[in-house]
């Protein structure tokens, strides 16, 4: 049988030579695998969680480690992190099963050192000590590098930014889109029931359900088309595009295809959708999707954002771009992103603005175009689109309100401390002339 540690090691051993994202390998190792449902959400919960809280677990080791943790072996030190996230973070495994199962997994030469700092930690009474600085303090008790902390910081605040730190790790369920071309909520709701989940209908969308059932439970409600995953805040963008039946509709940078998939189901799966996107192999996500959800009005189309389509000038009525970002708004289901260098960012907002530049082309004459991201960057979201309005006088901001959420020259910002969605930004927009 599988063992879930021994994979979670591999996982990360993984993860330090070969770049990719952590939510894909979990899908990846669990599709393959012959983990039984607790030994799978076992396995989950290590992988993502030491990865969630590197800099934490590598603070704690440099702390007890004769050695510089950059000298320890690559197995041994996530031996080592495996071992410290199941003393920290899992309260239902007791320390000795934490601190056995750990030193079994390591080679001969390396177990007395894992069983020495393991040990001495749990004499110490699992107290971690942080450094004065608070900035550096809240970077290692979040496990957010000091230079992403800086960018929410810039953003927003130096409160609010330690207020996403603080929130970073939120994880409460999985949120569903009612495929509503196929069934209702109630009727959603109906099969939770079947599998024993909890569940909340979303206050502003009744086709927005989160369920505390795994990824594994919703198997068959997700393969039949009841249902797809979407959060909340994603959805939330798709009623503020606001897309009707028969109308022709762009989704600019569509993959994997959730947002194409809820304004199908807001078309009521009449007019035209076309969803394109830059990587050729991503498209098949759509349109498997797509079948599997009895959507048929979606046409898929490899093209850069940036590259203008003479045939899609001025032809549609409603334009969405979520855009390329950084995606510091989904670090909790992908915190791989924020150990990537910021450098990178740098250069995001000239590539996002391009493509709302190019996009705003295709918008018909008082149609409307909707600019959104999953980061929480104002240089990616706030700048971008008012640079876009300055120099575009054939554009205005639509303001647009949901119960409280309400928006500020066409724009909002969902923070999870607030909305308890994914930190995400929209703002929409109007061609006038």
């Amino acid at each position: 049988m599988d063992n879930p540690r021994k994979m979670a090691l591999a996982s990360l051993v993984k993860a330090d030579s070969v770049s990719s994202f952590s939510n894909i390998e979990v899908s990846s190792v669990i599709s393959r695998s012959k983990l039984e449902k607790n030994d799978a959400a076992l396995y989950t919960a290590l992988y993502m969680g030491v990865t969630e809280r590197l800099l934490t677990l590598d603070h704690i080791i440099s702390s007890y480690s004769k050695t510089p943790i950059e000298k320890i072996d690559t197995e041994t030190k996530n031996a080592i992190r495996l071992g410290l996230y199941q003393l920290c973070f899992m309260d239902k495994i007791p320390d000795y099963s934490a601190v056995s199962e750990t030193v079994e997994l390591c080679p001969k030469r390396s177990k007395g050192f894992v069983n020495a700092i393991l040990r001495s930690f749990i004499r110490d009474n699992k107290k971690i000590s942080y450094p004065n600085d608070k900035w550096k303090a809240l970077s290692l008790k979040t496990s957010i590098p000091v230079a992403v902390l800086d960018i929410f910081k810039n953003s927003y605040g130096e409160g609010t930014a330690k207020k996403i730190a603080m929130s970073s790790s939120f994880r409460e369920g999985i949120s569903l889109r009612v495929n509503t071309l196929k069934n209702t909520t109630e009727e959603l709701c109906r099969l939770l029931d079947n599998i024993g989940a909890e569940y909340t209908v979303n206050k502003y969308c009744s086709d927005i359900v989160k369920t505390n059932a795994t990824v594994t439970q919703l198997k068959n409600i997700i393969d039949t088309g009841c249902a797809f995953v979407q959060d909340t805040a994603s959805r939330i963008t798709t009623k503020i595009f606001g897309a009707k039946c028969k109308e022709s509709v762009l989704d600019a940078c569509a993959c994997p295809g959730g947002k194409s998939f809820s304004v199908a189901i807001d078309m009521n799966n009449e007019g035209e959708l076309i969803s394109c996107d830059l990587h050729k192999n991503k498209l098949s996500l759509v349109e498997n999707g797509a079948k599997r959800l009895g959507i048929n009005i979606i046409t898929t189309k490899e093209q850069n954002g940036k590259s203008f389509v003479p045939e899609f000038e001025k032809h549609f009525d409603r334009v969405l771009c979520d855009v390329p970002c950084s995606g510091l708004g989904v670090i909790s289901k992908k915190p791989d992103i924020k150990y990537k260098d910021v450098a990178s960012i740098y250069a995001l907002p000239s590539i996002q603005y391009e493509i709302l530049q190019n996009c705003s082309k295709y918008v018909k004459v008082g149609g409307e175009i909707v600019y959104s991201t999953c980061t929480l960057n104002k240089k990616e979201n706030e700048d971008v689109v008012r640079a876009f309005l300055e120099g575009n006088d054939s554009f205005e901001s639509v303001e647009f309100e949901l119960d409280d959420i309400k928006s500020s020259g066409g724009m909002y910002t969902f923070f999870t401390h607030i909305n308890s969605t994914d930190g995400f930004f929209v703002a929409k927009m109007k061609r006038v002339k």
